[in-house]
């Protein structure tokens, strides 16, 4: 059992909006940290600038609330120069996806061992509504008057697409789905990305209505446990099936259909085609997934730095610097 409560990690008062999304992801983190164990002064919490980049303010941790889309690449330092610290990198869309777009590929590129947040509540919130790269086309703004003529991103195509390791997703008002994903993040070794869909009062309030509330989750959503069948509705009434190279929604006992024919979730499977469909499902014709969607093992970038450095060491005939000094020719100077 962990000797740490959430309180241990709290510090000051958060400064968002009532009911902002912000709010309900604090209290998971700060409540999944608490289960995981890891003392806070092995921790540090990294952010860019946005609404939910203050949100180092308030963990009693290390932490650095940086500039604007760099999260991931001061994480990134952090750990490589540190590998004992536990880093958990905070960003919003607009802060990671967008100015931070770059740093965020790379890093699940690398596969840096990083627990990587990025809270989607499709805006940007702290400039004071201006649509972000996960904004849907047509998306009406103070920015886009008329509705955005853009596609919008889609956080785990990128993560995917940057060949990610590990992808899941929750929303922000379920406490115990936020917990569990943060939890599994953790005990990931590598980049994970957890996607958190959350509200943003003020400017794009609503936009994940779908699955804000417990009863919506039971109808608009489904939670991917590895091992499981991918079943869901309030009964569990309806499940997945693969029709061609794509899914299809089925309604148990139509048609003779049992359980034996729903599909089986398989997170730990290094094809990501199917995860990726699984992904980027969505309402009306489709459940949003929940949970983890990916979690495969691979090599990490701050193992292999270290162990390359190990190796290069043991040839070399020095091992410091006034070693390398006596490997010339040297003088002495009276």
């Amino acid at each position: 059992m962990s000797e740490y409560t959430a309180k241990d990690y709290k510090k000051g008062q958060p400064r968002w909006c009532p009911g902002c999304g912000d709010h309900f992801f604090l209290a998971s983190l700060h409540k999944a940290m608490a289960e995981i164990g890891v003392p806070p002064y092995d921790i540090a919490v990294i952010s860019g600038i946005g609404c939910s980049s203050r949100l180092p303010h308030y963990m009693n941790t290390y932490g650095m609330n940086t500039i604007h889309g760099r999260a991931a690449a001061i994480a990134t330092g952090c750990k490589v120069a540190n590998p004992k610290l536990t880093v958990w990198q905070v960003s919003g869309d607009g802060d990671g996806l967008a100015i931070g777009g770059n740093h965020f590929i790379h890093a699940n590129r690398r596969n840096i061992n990083l627990n990587m947040i990025l809270l989607n509540n499709r805006i940007y919130g702290l400039t004071k509504g201006q649509y972000s790269p996960t904004s849907p086309r047509g998306f009406v703004s103070k920015s886009s008057p008329y509705g955005t003529v853009e596609d919008p991103f889609r956080p785990a195509e990128l993560c995917f697409g940057a060949r990610g390791h590990f992808f899941a997703r929750a929303v922000a008002t379920d406490g115990p789905g936020t917990v569990e994903i943060l939890k599994a993040a953790y005990q990931h070794k590598g980049a994970s990305v957890c996607e958190i869909l959350q509200n943003c009062v003020i400017f794009n309030n609503g936009t994940h209505d779908a699955v804000a509330k417990k009863e919506d989750r039971l109808k608009n959503a489904i939670y991917l446990e590895h091992g499981k069948p991918m079943l869901f509705g309030e009964n569990n009434e309806f499940g997945l099936m693969q029709e061609g190279f794509g899914l299809k929604v089925v309604k148990l006992g139509e048609n003779g259909i049992t359980e034996k024919d729903i599909l089986v979730h398989d997170a730990h499977c290094e094809d990501n085609t199917l995860q990726l469909k699984l992904a980027l499902m969505e309402g009306p014709d489709f459940p949003i997934a929940l949970g983890v969607i990916r979690d495969v093992e691979a090599p990490t970038y701050d193992d292999a730095v270290y162990q390359q450095i190990e190796e290069v060491s043991s040839k070399k005939k020095y091992h410091n610097f006034e070693e390398l000094l006596l490997t010339n020719d040297t003088w002495e100077v009276k």
